[in-house]
C-alpha cells in the first residue's frame, strides 16, 4: 500500500532517550475507497477490488480530452475495458495510491497497473492480466498543504516528547539511581579526599607495558622448555641406533598395551596421565613399518623431559613432538579425540608445524591442463593442488595457473601472488575445480608464467623468502632447459618440484631431471591414496638450509590462534625446529654427506585464557580491554575473538580490522603496532555490542558511537604487539579499602540467601576472588562457596585478591541498602514493573523480587553483560526487548506478559572525575506499558485540547488509542527492534526486527537515513552445507560411489572403480580406512558444518533531531516489490569476487628471518617414485578375488 510515514525522534537534552516513534495512517470508509479525478470525475473500488460503475463517470486526461464514458454494474469491471480504457484507470488508480489507502484493502504496484485487494491471495497478474502493454500511469497532483504535514510533525514529536518524561519521571521515582549516587558519596570526605574509597587513575602507558612485560616473561619459560626439548630430541635421535629387523610390538609393545588411569583436569580441559606421553600416528601411515618403530622407540625417551618441564613449571600445557615422519608424541597422555567419522589428523598438516618446519614461501602452482590429462588423472591433479594449497599458511603468498599451449591464471584478476589466507585458498579452491583439459601441453608457456610471477620487482607484498614452482602434469618429453637458463641457473633461486600424475605409460625421465637441475623434487601421484603423502613432503626439501644453519636457525616462533586438537580451546603454539645431526647420513659418489633433514619440530601450547589472566581486566571496566596482533594483523586477544565452531581445520584468522569495525584511524593504528612500534590515539568510533554472539551464533544486535583512546607498545623477543582500549570513563577506578571487620560482616551478611527474599536475589560474578574459591558454572553454588570460603578465611588473606574482595563486599551493602530502602517501599505493580535491579563494576548483581530471580537469564558478570556495557556507552534509557528472530518459539510470557529491560549508568563525581561504578534498570511490564503507550500517544496534543487529524482527507483520528485499527504506531529501539506496539496481534512480536515485522517501513527508514547500516565479513562462520541436485552439483576432486553404484556392473568395470577398489585394499593391508582427504571431505560434508564466509549487518540510530514525513510505497507482490528486505542477521554471502578480494589486501610484515639457501646443501636426493612397498603380488591377487566375487553375485 501506498502509506504516509511519519517519524519523531526524541533526544531532549536532560534524558536523551533512545525513542523513535514510527506511525503509519491508513484512510478509508467501510466498503469503498473513492478518488476524486482531476477533472472532478471520481472513480471507485470496493473492497472486493472491483470497481464500482456507478461511481465511475468518466476520466479526463491532461490534454482535455474526455475518455470513455462506462455504465456498469458491480463486477470485475477490467477485463471489460478496452485497453485505451484501462490507460485511463491505471492512472486514476495510481492517483488514488498517492493519497487513499486502506490499511484492510491492500494494495501494490505491479509495473504500471495498481490493484488493490481485501484478501490478497491472487497475484495482480492473475486478476487483471499481465500490464506489459499499458502506457505508464499519468502524474497526478497530490494535495497536502504544509500547514497539515506540520501538524502532524509537531504531534508525533509532542508524543515522543510525553513517552519520555513519563520514563524518566517514573524511572527516577522508582530505580533508586539518585539515591544510589548519594549512598556512594557518603563515602567521599567534604574535602574531595577518599575514605572507604580511593580514586585510582588508569595510565594506560604504564598498564600496557606492564602487561606486555608480564607476556614476555611468561612466553619465555616457555621458550626455556622449548629449548630443553629441542636439544634433548637431537640428542636422543643422534645416539639412537637404527633397528632394520624391529617389528611391532617387540620393543615398543609394553608402552602401546599400557592400560591407563586418566583423571580429569580442567587446565587441559580433558582427561588426562602424568606420568606417561601418548602417540598418534596418521590413519594413512603404516604403524608397522621400520621408520615408525624406530621413530617411536627413541621419541620414548622424552617422556622423561616433558615430566621434567611440567615440574619446573606447573603452567605448562600440551608438550608435543612432531615427527617429519607424521608420528606425534605428547605429553600428558590423553585419550585421542578421534572425529565421529574419519580421522584424518596428521601433525604435518597442523598449523604449528607447517610455520615450525619451513621459512615463509612464495610458490605458483603449474597445473596441465592439456587433453591428456582428462578424465580420472584431470580429478587427481584438482585433488593434488587443493592438498597442495592446505599446506600454507597465512606467512606464505601463492597463485595458481593452468596451461595447455598458453598459461593462464586460474583467478583471472589474481595477476601477482597473493596471501595463502583461508579466503584466498578457498578462492583458488573453487576456480581449480572448473578447470577442463584441452590443447597441447607446452611446458615453456607455464614455466615463463611462473618465472615471471617469482621474480618480478614490482612492489606487490609477497613472503620474500622460498620461491617454489610445483608443476602438476602426467608427463611429457619437453624438459624446457632454455627456460631455466633464461631464469633460474646458474644460481637456481627457485626450487622446481615435479609431480607425475595418474596411471599411464609416459616417459617421466624429463619430470625427474627438471626436479634435480632446480633443487627440487619429483613425486609420483598415481593414485588418490598417494595425493596426502606427496603433497607435504616438499617441506623437508624446504627444510635443509635451515637444518644446515645450525644454531642460528633454531629460534622460536609463535603461531597465529588455531583451535587445540586435543580441546583445550583457542591456544598459541611455540614451535622450534628439531634437526637430524648424525654426521654421517648418505654415501653418494663417493662422497660423504651431513645429515640435512629436519626430524620434526617440538612445540607447547599456551592458552589465550593464560595471556587474559595477566589483564588487569577488573581495572578497566566494562568496556576497557586488552588485545593482541600477530604480524598479519590477526588478533591473538580480543572480546570479539570468538570462533563458531570448535573442529574447523583452518588457523582462526580473525583480522583487526574485522575484530572492531574499520575505520582510517583504526588501520593506522594496525599498522604501527605490525611494524613494533609503540603510540596511542583518541578517536570517536563505532562500537559493536560484545557479548551477543557468546548467547548464540549470531551477529551482535548493537552498535554505539563512543570515544576510545587506543595505547599500544610491543611484546619483545616475539612478533607480537599488544594494544589498550578505554573509554573515558574508565580512566579512573574505584578502589574499596574496607579495613573495618565488623563493616566487612555486616555488608557479607547482604549476600546470604535468607536476605533474598525480602532484599532480592544476589549473583555474584565468577571471578578469582581467592585462590581457594573454585569456578562454579551453578551460580547459586558460586555464591554458596565464597560464603563459606569467607567463613574459614579472612578478606585480608594472602590468598585472596583484596582488591577484588573489598569491591566486591561494599557494592554488596551498597545494593543491599537500595533495595531495602527504596525498592521494598514501592508497588511495582502500580508502575507497570516486573522487577528492579542493579549491577556494580565490583561484580555485584541484585535483582528485586526474589521471583523475578527466575527468568533472570542475564550474564552474572556485569562486565560482560550486554545491558550493562551499552548503559555505560549512552547517555539516559537503553530499551532491549527479549532477544528473537522470526524462526524462534512465541515468547514465554512472564506472568501473562512480557518483560523490557530498561537501563541506566549511575553517573557519578568523584574528586573532580566522572566515573559511572553501576547500572540500574527496570524490567518493564508490557501488557501494562503498552496501555500506558497508547495513553501517551493521544489525541491530545497540548493544553487548548486541540484534537487532529490524520490522512489527506482527514477522516483518521490521530489517536493511537482510539483509532488502532487505522494507525499503527511503534515504538523501535536504536538497534530497530520493535519494543511496543499499538496493535494486539504485534505485542507476540516484539523483539522482532522491525524488517521482518514491517519491512516496508524499515526500509523507509533506513532509505531516508533515520537509521544506519554497518556490514562486516567474517570469514571462519560455521555453515551448514547446501544441500545439490545431480543436475546442479558442481566438480569434485573425486565421486563417491553410493550404495546403487556398488551394484552395478558398469561402475564396477570403470576406472573410478579400480582407484576407489585400491582404497579399500590399502585399507585392508595396512589398517589405514580412506586415507584420501578428499574423500573424508566429501563424505563429512554431508550434514556437518564447514568454513564459509558470512555477512553480518547492524543497524544504529544516526542521532538525527529531524522529524520525517514521508510517502512511502508498499506491497505483497513479490514479482513487483522494489524495496529491499532488511534483516540484521548473518547470511552466507554469495561468492565474493575475487578482483575486490584482491584490492583489499591488507597492510603485513613477513618474519625477519629466512632460509632458503645453503652452500653446502646436498641436492642430489632429488627423488623417485614414492612406494609403500605394498606386495604386488598379494595386491594383485585380492583385486582379482574381489572382482570374481562382484561379478558372481
Amino acid at each position: 500500500m501506498r502509506t504516509r510515514v511519519h517519524v519523531a525522534s526524541s533526544h531532549a537534552s536532560f534524558t536523551h532517550l533512545r525513542l523513535l516513534s514510527s506511525l503509519i495512517f491508513y484512510t478509508s470508509d467501510s466498503n469503498t475507497v473513492s478518488y476524486r479525478v482531476l477533472s472532478g470525475y471520481s472513480a471507485g473500488l470496493d473492497n472486493r477490488g472491483d470497481i464500482r460503475a456507478s461511481g465511475f463517470e468518466g476520466f479526463h486526461m491532461e490534454n482535455g480530452e474526455k475518455g470513455s464514458r462506462v455504465s456498469h454494474g458491480d463486477g470485475d469491471f477490467w477485463r471489460m475495458l478496452d485497453r485505451s480504457a484501462r490507460a485511463h484507470v491505471s492512472t486514476a488508480l495510481h492517483s488514488m495510491c498517492r493519497v487513499i489507502g486502506s490499511r484492510e484493502d491492500l494494495f501494490w504496484m505491479y509495473e504500471s497497473v495498481y490493484c488493490f485487494h481485501k484478501r490478497p491471495q491472487i497475484s495482480c497478474s492473475e486478476r487483471y492480466g499481465s500490464p506489459e502493454s499499458l502506457p505508464q500511469p499519468l502524474n497526478s497532483t497530490y494535495c497536502v498543504t504544509h500547514a497539515a504535514k506540520r501538524a502532524v510533525n509537531q504531534v508525533i514529536m509532542y508524543w515522543a516528547r510525553r513517552i519520555e518524561q513519563e520514563i524518566d519521571r517514573v524511572l527516577q521515582h522508582i530505580s533508586g539511581a539518585q539515591q544510589l549516587k548519594g549512598t556512594l558519596h557518603l563515602f567521599e570526605r567534604g574535602d574531595g579526599r577518599l575514605s572507604v574509597l580511593r580514586l585510582i587513575r588508569n595510565n594506560p602507558r604504564e598498564i600496557v607495558e606492564n602487561v606486555a612485560s608480564d607476556i614476555e616473561r611468561l612466553l619465555a619459560k616457555k621458550r626455556k622448555a622449548l629449548e630443553k626439548l629441542a636439544g634433548e630430541a637431537e640428542r636422543l635421535q643422534k645416539e639412537h641406533r637404527w633397528q632394520d629387523g624391529i617389528k611391532d610390538g617387540e620393543d615398543i609393545d609394553s608402552q602401546m598395551s599400557l592400560k591407563l588411569e586418566f583423571v580429569y583436569d580442567p587446565n587441559f580441559k580433558n582427561h588426562v596421565n602424568y606420568s606417561h606421553t601418548a602417540v598418534q600416528i596418521p590413519t594413512d601411515i603404516y604403524k608397522g613399518a621400520p621408520v615408525i618403530l624406530n621413530e617411536l622407540n627413541w621419541t620414548q625417551a622424552l617422556e622423561r623431559v616433558f615430566i621434567e618441564n611440567s615440574r619446573d613449571d606447573p603452567s605448562l600445557l600440551w608438550q608435543a613432538f612432531g615427527s617429519a615422519t607424521g608420528v606425534t608424541r605428547y605429553y600428558p597422555a590423553a585419550p585421542w579425540r578421534a572425529p565421529d567419522k574419519i580421522d584424518l589428523y596428521d601433525v604435518r598438516r597442523r598449523p604449528w608445524y607447517i610455520q615450525g618446519a619451513s621459512s615463509p614461501k612464495d610458490m605458483v602452482i603449474l597445473v596441465d591442463v592439456s587433453g591428456s590429462v582428462s578424465g580420472l588423472t584431470l580429478k587427481l591433479i584438482k585433488a593434488s593442488v587443493t592438498e597442495m594449497l592446505d599446506t600454507l599458511s597465512d606467512d606464505d603468498y601463492v597463485n595458481v595457473a593452468r596451461f595447455s599451449e598458453k598459461a593462464e591464471a586460474v583467478v583471472p584478476c589474481f595477476d601477482h601472488l597473493v596471501q595463502a589466507n583461508v579466503r584466498n585458498k578457498k578462492i583458488f579452491k573453487e576456480a581449480v575445480m572448473q578447470m577442463q583439459a584441452k590443447g597441447t601441453t607446452d611446458y615453456k608457456s607455464g614455466f615463463h608464467f611462473a618465472f615471471n610471477q617469482l621474480l618480478n620487482k614490482t612492489n606487490v607484498p609477497r613472503a620474500n623468502c622460498n620461491k617454489i614452482i610445483m608443476l602438476f602434469t602426467d608427463g611429457g618429453e619437453d624438459r624446457a632447459q632454455d627456460i631455466f637458463e633464461q631464469y633460474n641457473w646458474p644460481n637456481k633461486t627457485v626450487r622446481v618440484f615435479t609431480f607425475s600424475v595418474g596411471q599411464h605409460n609416459y616417459d617421466v625421465t624429463p619430470l625427474q631431471w627438471i626436479a634435480c637441475a632446480n633443487k627440487g623434487f619429483y613425486f609420483e601421484i598415481r593414485s588418490i591414496c598417494a595425493i596426502r603423502i606427496n603433497t607435504q613432503e616438499y617441506l623437508d626439501v624446504l627444510g635443509r638450509p635451515m637444518v644446515l644453519a645450525g644454531r642460528s636457525a633454531k629460534q622460536v616462533q609463535w603461531t597465529n590462534v588455531y583451535q587445540d586438537a586435543l580441546g583445550l580451546g583457542l591456544v598459541v603454539t611455540g614451535t622450534m625446529p628439531v634437526f637430524n645431526l648424525t654426521v654421517t647420513a648418505t654415501l653418494r659418489f663417493d662422497s660423504m654427506f651431513l645429515n640435512q633433514l629436519i626430524l620434526g619440530v617440538m612445540g607447547v601450547d599456551v592458552h589465550l585464557d593464560e595471556l587474559k589472566r595477566l589483564t588487569p581486566q577488573y581495572k578497566l571496566g566494562a568496556n576497557g580491554y586488552i588485545f593482541a596482533i600477530d604480524p598479519n594483523g590477526y588478533v591473538l586477544m580480543h572480546p570479539n575473538l570468538r570462533p563458531e565452531e570448535e573442529d574447523l581445520p583452518e588457523p582462526v584468522t580473525l583480522d583487526f580490522l574485522d575484530a572492531e569495525i574499520e575505520d582510517l584511524s583504526k588501520h593506522e593504528i594496525r599498522r604501527q603496532m605490525i611494524d613494533g612500534r609503540s603510540g596511542d590515539m583518541t578517536i570517536r568510533t563505532l562500537i559493536k555490542s560484545m557479548d551477543e554472539a557468546s548467547v548464540c551464533m549470531c551477529v551482535s544486535r548493537y552498535i554505539d558511537d563512543a570515544s576510545r583512546t587506543y595505547t599500544w607498545t610491543p611484546i619483545n623477543d616475539t612478533d607480537y604487539s599488544l594494544g589498550l582500549v578505554l573509554p573515558p570513563y574508565s580512566e579512573h577506578y574505584i578502589q574499596a579499602d574496607l579495613s573495618d571487620v565488623m563493616l566487612q560482616l555486616q555488608y557479607l551478611q547482604s549476600l546470604l540467601p535468607n536476605s533474598f527474599e525480602s532484599a532480592g536475589h544476589v549473583f555474584l560474578a565468577p571471578r578469582e576472588y581467592c585462590k581457594r574459591l573454585q569456578i562454579a558454572e551453578n551460580n547459586t553454588q558460586f555464591l554458596v562457596d565464597f560464603l563459606s570460603l569467607m567463613v574459614e578465611i579472612s578478606p585480608e588473606s594472602d590468598d585472596c585478591d583484596q582488591g577484588l574482595i573489598h569491591n566486591l563486599i561494599l557494592d554488596s551493602g551498597i545494593l543491599w541498602q537500595l533495595a531495602t530502602r527504596v525498592w521494598q517501599n514501592k508497588d511495582l505493580g502500580t508502575y507497570g514493573f516486573l522487577a528492579l535491579f542493579a549491577a556494580t563494576n565490583g561484580g555485584v548483581t541484585r535483582v528485586y523480587p526474589n521471583l523475578a530471580a527466575e527468568s533472570w537469564d542475564e550474564d552474572p558478570e556485569p562486565l560482560n553483560s550486554n545491558f550493562y556495557r551499552r548503559s555505560l556507552d549512552n547517555r539516559g534509557y537503553i530499551f532491549r526487548a527479549p532477544r528473537r528472530t522470526s524462526m524462534d518459539d512465541p515468547l514465554i510470557s512472564e506472568n501473562g506478559t512480557v518483560g523490557i529491560l530498561v537501563t541506566t549508568a549511575v553517573e557519578v563525581t568523584f574528586g573532580g572525575k566522572t566515573l559511572k561504578p553501576a547500572v540500574v534498570g527496570v524490567k518493564l511490564d508490557l501488557e501494562a506499558w503498552v496501555d500506558k503507550f497508547k495513553i501517551l500517544a493521544t489525541n491530545v496534543s497540548d493544553s487548548r485540547q486541540t484534537t487532529h487529524k490524520c490522512g489527506p482527507s482527514g477522516s483518521c483520528e490521530m489517536d493511537c488509542e482510539m483509532n488502532s485499527d487505522d494507525l499503527l504506531c511503534y515504538l523501535i529501539d536504536d538497534g530497530g527492534f520493535l519494543v511496543m506496539s499499538n496493535q494486539r496481534d504485534h505485542w507476540k512480536k516484539v523483539g522482532l526486527f522491525l524488517g521482518e515485522v514491517d519491512p516496508y517501513l524499515m526500509f523507509a527508514l533506513f532509505n531516508n537515513s533515520i537509521y544506519a547500516r554497518q556490514q562486516s565479513f567474517q570469514h571462519h562462520s560455521s555453515c551448514q552445507p547446501t544441500a545439490s541436485s545431480h543436475t546442479g552439483a558442481g566438480h569434485r576432486a573425486f565421486s563417491v560411489p553410493s550404495i546403487a553404484d556398488f551394484l552395478s556392473l558398469a561402475w564396477w568395470t570403470s576406472a573410478a572403480a579400480w582407484s576407489v577398489l585400491q582404497q579399500f585394499l590399502y585399507g585392508f593391508i595396512y589398517s589405514s580406512w580412506f586415507s584420501s582427504d578428499v574423500w573424508a571431505e566429501s563424505m563429512e560434508s554431508r550434514g556437518t558444518s564447514s568454513s564459509c564466509v558470512t555477512v553480518h549487518s547492524q543497524f544504529y540510530f544516526t542521532n538525527t533531531t529531524k522529524s520525517l514525513n514521508v510517502l512511502q510505497d508498499c506491497g505483497n507482490c513479490s514479482s513487483s516489490c522494489e524495496i529491499e528486505k532488511l534483516l540484521p542477521v548473518r547470511t552466507k554471502t554469495q561468492e565474493e569476487n575475487p578482483c575486490e578480494v584482491l584490492n583489499s589486501a591488507r597492510y603485513r610484515k613477513g618474519p625477519d628471518k629466512c632460509f632458503d639457501y645453503n652452500s653446502e646443501e646436498n641436492t642430489s636426493e632429488c627423488g623417485s617414485a614414492h612406494s609403500l612397498h605394498q606386495p604386488i603380488a598379494l595386491l594383485l591377487w585380492i583385486q582379482l578375488f574381489w572382482l570374481y566375487l562382484t561379478l558372481r553375485s
